[in-house]
């Protein structure tokens, strides 16, 4: 197994354990797959929920551009819904988990299809 597969299997790890879901592994993957390198960057692997310009980041960049989502509060609600079942004394929100979560939210699989 390689360093990706090791954070995926962390990351479904989160979702099972701190986020009481059952991954769709293959969905988890792509969407891993989607983050590029970021996932092995300390920093960029995770989302800083309390920084506001963070959270803008993840609606401009991923709801609005990846899943193709038109903006309106329903995006950061969505958001915030997400970083309250990841729990928000988490200290680590892993970017692709909460990606993860955010494509199941809106039903948006199929940007991964």
């Amino acid at each position: 197994m390689g360093k990706r597969d090791d954070l995926i299997a962390q990351y479904a790890d989160d979702l099972k354990n701190k986020c009481g879901m059952s991954p769709d592994m293959d969905l988890l993957t792509k969407v891993t797959i989607g983050c590029g390198p970021a996932i092995y960057d300390a920093d960029a692997s995770t989302v800083a929920g309390s920084q506001p310009a963070e959270l803008e980041t993840v609606k401009n960049n991923f709801l609005i551009k990846k899943l193709g989502l038109a903006d309106g509060p329903q995006l950061m609600e969505a958001i915030k819904s997400v970083l309250d079942t990841y729990g928000q004394s988490e200290r680590n929100k892993y970017r692709a988990v909460v990606y993860y979560m955010l494509t199941k939210h809106f039903g948006k699989e199929s940007v991964y299809g």
